[in-house]
């Protein structure tokens, strides 16, 4: 049967912290820690919620994360100014080798899609800006389920909608929850480990392959 390839989106396709340098201008010397809490606070805010069963669009999770980013840094942020990052948000740029590899991957006959925390509205405008879209064969959102990953419905979920075989699944992620969670599922896994630096939870799961980028996949996923 076919591979199919499970893509996670935010921090695997999407660089969560291309805002930066509009952040800059907001945040001055501030950015980077604005930034990284920005991006913690809003995955925290996806777990807490999911496993409190008060579901929240990813979009809310986001702006609500932003709102305690700015007061939590004492970042002063207008209205309008927050309007203006949300938006950004929604066209964040793809990593510099990502639609290469995803053309490559489905030349050589995988099935590419993009499984995501976001709304489907949301993720379909922001993988086209990026110019992804045409390298993917669909995109799948946990909204449908009202949770959030690593909530196996969730996993459940995408092989429902995409009518792929567990054992022909792979969850690419640069995400470790999300790994361990399609791990969990039954699912192979590629961590996307885009910096030297970054650390695997020490859970006694390991995934099945570790890539520097997404243009490696196409030697280790079989």
């Amino acid at each position: 049967m076919t591979t199919t390839l499970a893509f996670d989106v935010y921090g695997t396709l999407i660089d969560p912290f291309g805002i930066s340098q509009r952040l800059q201008s907001i945040a001055g010397d501030k950015t980077p820690a604005f930034a990284q809490l920005w991006r913690d606070k809003q995955i925290e805010y996806l777990f807490r919620r999911g496993l409190g069963r008060d579901y929240r669009p990813f979009s809310v999770c986001t702006s609500q994360a932003l709102d305690y980013t700015a007061m939590q840094l004492q970042v002063e942020l207008s209205v309008v100014v927050k309007q203006e990052l949300l938006a950004q948000y929604r066209e964040l740029p793809a990593y510099e080798e990502v639609a290469e590899s995803l053309h490559g991957l489905k030349d050589a006959g995988y099935r590419n899609f993009a499984f995501s925390n976001g709304e489907p509205d949301e993720l379909a405008y922001l993988l086209a800006h990026a110019g992804l879209d045409a390298a993917l064969d669909g995109i799948v959102s946990v909204h449908d389920v009202q949770s959030f990953k690593p909530d196996p419905a969730v996993y459940k979920h995408f092989l429902k909608e995409t009518g792929a075989a567990q054992e022909d699944t792979w969850l690419v992620s640069g995400n470790p929850f999300d790994v361990i969670g399609a791990h969990t599922a039954g699912w192979r896994t590629a961590w996307v480990k885009r910096s030297p630096a970054a650390v695997f939870d020490p859970w006694d799961i390991e995934p099945d392959a570790i890539v520097a980028d997404t243009s490696e996949l196409v030697s280790v996923v079989v």
